[in-house]
Order: structure tokens, then sequence, then C-alpha cells
């Protein structure tokens, strides 16, 4: 009896370990469809392309919408960046969701905010609007104050509701925009007028130097786990989205940059403030809606607009983060389920959501049980060592295929990190990444899953740090 149950536990481990060598070969095979999308995009969006949105006097009016809570470490520095952008028509509007730092405060005196009464509709419910400020040296910033909506969404749809633009961009208020990121963005909104959202490329800002609201120097972050968060980064936004945006398939549009059609948005009822991974549910919406109603309709990527985040950098902010990364996924799924593999939806139901149910839902699950049982039947005799470790490398052997390729592809996008000694820390990063880190994040999407189960809400503890080289915020104690 107990060697026949040794023998199913080493099956079953090596039904799981070769599921994870699976999951880490699929990135693999992406790569020359993702390969073909950038080829195709850089292509199109030349110089000159990008002239025609900068320098056309009749440019879609876009509003970018920064909501921020508790932000005075950042917010000064991020609404200079937004001030910087190259493209002539857009406002700036900066919901101050009910901080009880100094936030509000600080952008009044940086920006010179005056009251500024305004009425307009509120096609979007939110929480109540105590004032609405306009800069008197800023002529394109509006500061909204309402009070906390306990959540993203709430203060993202105020921003939605004021928005003056037939475009909107919602941001985090820890975000720094490259200087070309909005007019890059604005391009497949005048290429297809059916565009109805494009996400961005995000990098991580740790380590970059920051000087009048630009990134003057690109460095790679001094802390190891903001290394590992760079190129988890590079294979999410670089491999995974790039080959969902080849089949018009995109399911998340990153909360760091989402440019969408203001009106789109509010047809499918904005933000849901009970959504955890808000950015997906709506991306997931938008997608549900126009194929639901055949509406034609485009949800890109461009790979090339920038926008610069903080990573977190201590171990108990990153746990924070994925866990509650973990819960937004699970809740997600499971309120879409109808779509998993229904024709109706094209290539998400049949392709992207059955693709990120079973190699990112199940993934962490089976991993972590993969490793825990192979190395039980390993132990017990029922494995030979030598195909334990053939399994296990292979698994790793494809996951740090997926990363170089990432970060080549990300050279060739962006060429954020033209040192020759950089190129060589990620390719070490990228060899290490699988040495531990893969398997802790795997934990702890297992600890977010009993979160979800349990019903555990909250975002947890996340550090903030003013960006380097920015002049220290004039934040009273």
């Amino acid at each position: 009896m107990l060697t026949l149950t040794v023998t199913a536990l080493a099956v079953l481990g090596v039904l799981a370990i070769i599921y994870v060598v699976a999951g880490n070969a699929v990135p693999v095979m992406m790569s020359p469809i993702a390969a073909r999308f950038l080829w195709r995009h850089q292509r199109r969006h030349t110089r000159r392309a990008r002239a025609l949105a900068t320098e056309s006097e009749s440019g879609p009016l876009v509003s970018i919408i920064m909501p921020a809570y508790n932000e005075a470490f950042t917010i000064v520095q991020s609404v200079r960046a937004l001030l910087a952008l190259d493209y002539e028509f857009a406002e700036i509007v900066v919901v101050n969701d009910g901080s009880t730092d100094e936030t509000l405060p600080l952008l009044q005196r940086t920006f010179q905010l005056l009251p500024a009464p305004l009425a307009f509709e509120q096609p979007l419910v939110t929480q109540p609007v105590r004032g609405v400020y306009r800069s008197v040296i800023e002529s394109s910033l509006v500061v909204i104050d309402k009070e906390n909506g306990r959540c993203k969404a709430d203060a993202a749809n105020a921003g939605i509701n004021m928005a003056s633009g037939t475009l909107v961009l919602v941001i985090d208020a820890d975000t720094i925009l490259d200087p070309e990121a909005l007019s890059r963005a604005v391009l497949p909104f005048l290429e297809d007028p059916t565009t109805v959202a494009v996400g961005a490329n995000v990098a991580i800002a740790n380590g970059c130097r920051l000087e009048h609201g630009r990134i003057t120097d690109v460095l790679l972050p001094r802390n190891w786990l903001a290394r590992f968060q760079v190129i988890e980064y590079m294979r999410a936004f670089l491999l995974v989205r790039l080959t969902w945006a080849s089949f018009n398939g995109v399911v998340i549009i990153s909360g760091a940059f989402g440019l969408f059609r203001r009106e789109t948005v509010i047809d499918v009822g904005g933000y849901d403030t009970m959504a955890i991974g808000e950015d997906m549910d709506l991306t997931i919406r938008l997608q549900q809606y126009c194929r639901k109603h055949r509406l034609p309709f485009r949800i890109t990527f461009d790979p090339n607009a920038l926008a610069w985040t903080q990573a977190p950098e201590d171990w108990q902010s990153l746990k924070s983060q994925r866990c509650r990364w973990r819960r937004g996924l699970l809740q997600v799924l499971w309120r879409h389920r109808r779509m998993l593999g229904n024709r109706r939806y094209g290539a998400v139901g049949l392709g992207v959501l059955p693709y990120v149910t079973l190699f990112e839902g199940l993934s962490p699950l089976l991993e972590i049980a993969g490793y825990v049982v192979i190395t039980f039947a390993a132990v017990a005799g029922a494995l030979d060592w030598p195909y334990w470790r053939f399994l296990i490398g292979t698994s790793v052997s494809f996951g740090m295929a997926a990363t170089l390729f990432a970060v080549l592809m990300s050279d060739l996008a962006t060429r954020r990190y033209l040192r020759g000694r950089d190129l060589v820390l990620l390719v070490i990063v990228a060899l290490l990444e699988n040495c531990g880190y893969r398997q802790l994040n795997a934990w702890w999407s297992c600890v977010g899953t009993v979160q979800a189960m349990t019903g555990k809400a909250g975002w947890g503890t996340m550090k903030r740090r003013a960006f380097e080289g920015a002049p220290p915020a004039d934040v009273n104690p």
C-alpha cells in the first residue's frame, strides 16, 4: 500500500512539473508572434507619424486622470512630469481621494490652486466631491477634492465625470510618463477610429534619476527585489500582451497607464468599485460589451509608450502587492467565467481567458504542489534523482529562455538599458530569478488564494518613497 501511494505521488509530481514546463514553454512559443507585432509597430509608428499627433491643430483632447491617496512623497514630481509631456491637447485632473497627509496642501502651495466651482455631469456614481480647484500658474491643471471612496476605482470615476476630453488617460499617482508616451499612445486612435483602449509599456523607475519631471538617467535598481521586477515587467508586457494584442485579445490594461475612449468607458459603467483588479475587470468588460453588441472595436498595446512606476523594495510590500494581485485575478476570472470557452467572445473566450485560467490561475498552486510532491517522491525512492533534476532543469530553462527573449525585445523596443554592464546584469538577474524568487512568488499566490477564499480585503502595507534625484517634498510632519 505504501509503495502504491509513493508511486501515485511520483506520477502526480511528474504531471505537475510537466505542467509547469508547459507553462514556461508557452511564452517561448509566443516570442515569434510578439516579435512580429513589435516589428510591424515600429514600421508604422515613426517619428513622422508621431509628429502628426503633436503638431496637428485638431488632435483629440486627452484628460489625464491621476487618483491620489496619501501620495505626498511623489505627487509633485508626478504632476510636473505630466506638465512636461510633448502633447499639447491635454488637461490634467488630479483626484485627491480624501488624503489624510499633505497631498492636497502640497498641491495647493506648489501650483497655486484656487477654488473653481464647476457644474458637470456625473454619469458615474462616486463619493461626494468636496471641491474643485484650478491652478493659477498651470492652466491645464485641475484638482478634485472628494471624500475617500476606499478604492482607486471611485477616484478614477470621479475624474472621468469631470473630464473634458474625448479620451481619458488613467494613471497611478506614482507614475512618471515618458515625454513622448501620450503622443505615441494617441496614434492608434488616429489610425483606427474603432480603437477604444490602448495600454502602454510599464517600466520600473527604481534606480532612475528624475529631474524636472523627466527621467534623465535610466539605471538598474540597486535593490535585488526591484531588479527581479524589472525583468518580470519586461516578460509580462513585451511577450504576453504583445501576443494578445496581435489577436485583439488584450484583457488587461495596466492601471499605471490606460488610455480609453471616455464615451465607451461610461457605456460600460466605468470602473467597478467592488473589483480588486479594477484595471483587468474594466478591460474585460470593454471586450465583452463590444463583442456582445457586435461593435467594431480594437483594444491594443503600444510597446514604446513608457510609463515608469515604483516597485516595492521590501519583502512585506512586495508580498502585499502580489497577494492583492492574486485576489484580483481570481475575482475577475470568477466574475467573467461565462466567457471562458465561449465562441461569442472570439479570441478572448477561446484563447486568452483559457490561457490565463490555466497558466496564471492554476499555475502557482500546481507549481508548489509539484515541487513538494516530486521532491518527496525522489526522497522516498519512487523517482530517480537524475530524472528529478532533468524535470526541474527543463522547467527553469524554458523560464530563462522566455525572460532573455523579453530582455532582447525590450532593448529593441525602447533602448532603455544601453550600457553593456546593464545588459549583462539583466542576463544575470534573468538566470537568478528562477532560483527562489519565482518560487516565492508562487507561494505568495497560494497565500493570496487562501485570502480570496476567506474574504480578506484591503491593500496591505505599501511603503512609498521619493524618486531618486527629486527634490524633497515640502511635507509638514
